[in-house]
């Protein structure tokens, strides 16, 4: 058998030739070192692992199948259109409140599926052209929108990082509300109001509603909303009152929002949204089936206890900057989470498990900024029409080094935070 380090530089190897040099989908790469490493390290094909890992995220895959069909449908609604044109005609006198509302608005995507990507494709396309009629640069824009997708993917009440996380160390995701608000709510007023100090002067509101759709709100009223009803008061009930609201599983709740999106709003087909809906997703899904093999073969060859013992051995000092540096460097949240995530967890046990794996989860979340991939700078640019999407990222140094700082910190100070919240 060889040695574990040798095993581990195996099986990133193989992952970083299938994704950038075999151009394999991130999935595809991770399931052939998965392979790779249990060959490597004198199991053969283990099948049964394989088949038990690729099913290690399942309800993280059923979320988020489900939560992008919900987003597909109220989107197709006009229901985001309505939100986007009511903030711009309420608080266009007051643009720094409207800004933090916007980041929000870009967030509630990513809160809901987990993914980062939705927050782009759906709200975020919807705010850009309004922020450029504003006055804000395209490189501007595209930044605000990427950071506002890390907050998204990172806030609760659905977290991707974190479930993976969890389900690497027996964890059940349970109690991470409040952590996540406190990781990515700061964070985003602060972005909000760092782009608004610098970019935005005044909201001229004919001119900004000019180059967004026609709400429909006229023609619906309030019912245009049931489904962001549903799908929110049934979150809210079965933690508040699951005496009453039995706890029906959030993939179950989606479906109904999405459900209720028929007849409240512009005429949608539910069949074509889900199918839409399912192959926009389904990228992400291969990636976490690739991540749960690779999370069980990493158990199963002893690599996921290498990497905790080595941690564990450096100065704690050491340890953060090694943090800080390594995990956004993967270029996926996914991967950092369940290369990095797991371990680390183990190697800060006595602290608030819960709020490490919540400081853990942003630090990773930035990793979709970061290159060679830095897939959130490429869907930003391709939204602005910019061309060099590195220009993005520069744009977003400040704000990626802020919300590393703040994850350390949550680290470093996970105890006091944690008896914050009475965990």
């Amino acid at each position: 058998m060889l040695p574990d380090l040798l095993i581990l530089l195996i099986m990133l190897g193989i992952f970083a030739a299938g994704v950038f040099w075999w151009k394999l989908p991130a999935g595809l790469a991770l399931a052939l070192s998965s392979v790779a490493g249990a060959l490597a390290a004198g199991y053969g094909l283990p099948v049964r692992h394989l088949v038990e890992g690729m099913f290690g995220y399942l309800d993280a895959v059923l979320i988020i199948a489900t939560a992008m069909v919900f987003m597909k449908a109220i989107e197709a609604s006009g229901a985001l259109g309505a939100i986007n044109s009511a903030m711009i005609r309420s608080l266009y006198r007051w643009p720094t409140a409207l800004m933090i509302l916007v980041i929000f608005f870009i967030m509630f995507p990513g809160m809901l599926t987990g993914l980062s990507s939705a927050c782009i494709l759906t709200t975020g396309a919807l705010v850009t052209p309004a922020l450029l009629a504003m006055g804000m640069p395209a490189v501007a824009v595209g930044s605000f929108v990427a950071m506002a997708a890390v907050y998204g993917m990172i806030a609760p009440p659905i977290n991707i990082p974190v479930m993976i996380i969890g389900g690497g160390v027996d964890m059940p995701y349970i109690g991470f509300d409040a952590p996540l608000l406190l990781a990515t709510f700061p964070l985003a007023i602060v972005t909000a109001v760092y782009f608004r100090v610098r970019y935005v002067r005044a909201v001229v509101p004919g001119v900004v509603l000019a180059k967004l759709p026609p709400s429909v709100y006229g023609r619906h009223g309030v019912k245009l909303f049931a489904p962001l009803v549903v799908v929110v008061g049934l979150m809210i009930a079965v933690r508040v009152v699951p005496a009453w609201v039995p706890d029906i599983g959030v993939p179950l709740i989606f479906i109904l929002g999405a459900l209720s999106a028929w007849r409240t709003g512009e005429k949608i087909s539910l069949v074509k949204l889900s199918r839409a809906a399912i192959r926009d997703a389904l990228p992400i899904m291969t990636i976490l089936v690739g991540v749960g093999m690779f999370v069980q073969i990493m158990t199963l060859t002893g690599v996921r206890g290498f990497i905790a013992v080595q941690a564990l051995q450096l100065p704690p000092a050491l340890l953060y900057v090694g943090i800080a540096a390594i995990m956004p460097a993967f270029g996926s949240a996914y991967a950092a989470s369940s290369v990095l995530g797991v371990p680390l967890v183990y190697v800060f046990l006595g602290r608030n498990e819960i709020v490490v794996a919540s400081a853990l989860s942003l630090i990773a979340g930035v990793a979709d900024m970061m290159p060679p991939p830095s897939l959130l700078c490429v869907f930003a640019a391709q939204l602005v029409g910019e061309k060099n999407h590195f220009r993005i990222l520069k744009e977003s140094l400040p704000l990626i080094a802020a919300a590393l700082l703040v994850g350390i910190l949550l680290i470093v100070y996970a105890g006091p935070v944690g008896s914050l919240f009475r965990y």
